[in-house]
C-alpha cells in the first residue's frame, strides 16, 4: 500500500509536469492520477479505494507555460528516426530530470563530451530518490532531448550517443 506522503510527491511531479495521466502499479497496489479529469485514484488488494479530487487546480496556470515543451520535444523526434546508428539512453524510470547533481554544478555532460560505459550522464529523481544514470555505451553525446528539471516517462530518450 502506497503511504500518503509518497502519494503527494507523485501528485506534485503530475502537477508541474506537462502529462495529463500518470498510472503506477507495485505489490498490488494501482495509483492513477488524472489532471484535467479532477480524478485521483488509489486501488490495492484489500479492497481499498480511495478517490479524491486535485484540490490544487489552481495550479492550471503553470501548464499553459509548459505546453510549449512537448512541441519542442516532437522536434528532435525527426533527427533520432533519421540517424539509426545512434544509440539512445532511455530512462529507466518515471522522474524528474537533472542535467548536475546539484543547481551550482555544471551539467555531468554536454554535446560532444565522450562517455564510456560507466560515465554518469544525469541524475532522474524518483519521490526524493536520486538516481545516477550511466551512459551504458562509449560514445560521443550528440544530443541532449530533454530540458533540466522536465519530468521523464519510464523508457523516454533522453540522450543521443554516437558508439564509438
Amino acid at each position: 500500500m502506497f503511504k500518503v506522503q509518497e502519494i503527494r510527491e507523485i501528485i506534485k511531479l503530475v502537477d508541474a509536469s506537462t502529462i495529463d495521466e500518470f498510472v503506477y502499479e507495485a505489490d498490488g497496489a494501482k495509483v492513477k492520477l488524472k489532471k484535467n479529469g479532477v480524478v485521483t485514484e488509489v486501488v490495492s488488494p484489500k479492497k481499498e479505494a480511495v478517490a479524491a479530487p486535485v484540490v490544487q487546480q489552481t495550479p492550471a496556470a503553470p501548464a499553459p507555460a509548459a505546453a510549449p515543451a512537448p512541441v519542442k520535444e516532437e522536434a528532435p523526434a525527426a533527427p533520432v528516426s533519421a540517424d539509426a546508428d545512434l544509440h539512445k539512453i532511455t530512462s529507466p524510470m518515471v522522474g524528474t530530470f537533472y542535467q548536475a547533481p546539484s543547481p551550482d554544478s555544471p551539467a555531468y555532460v554536454k554535446v560532444g563530451d565522450k562517455v564510456g560505459e560507466e560515465s554518469i550522464v544525469c541524475i532522474v529523481e524518483a519521490m526524493k530518490l536520486f538516481n545516477e544514470i550511466e551512459a551504458e555505451i562509449t560514445g560521443e553525446i550528440v544530443e541532449i532531448l530533454v530540458k533540466d528539471g522536465q519530468l521523464v516517462e519510464y523508457g523516454q530518450p533522453l540522450f543521443l550517443v554516437k558508439p564509438e
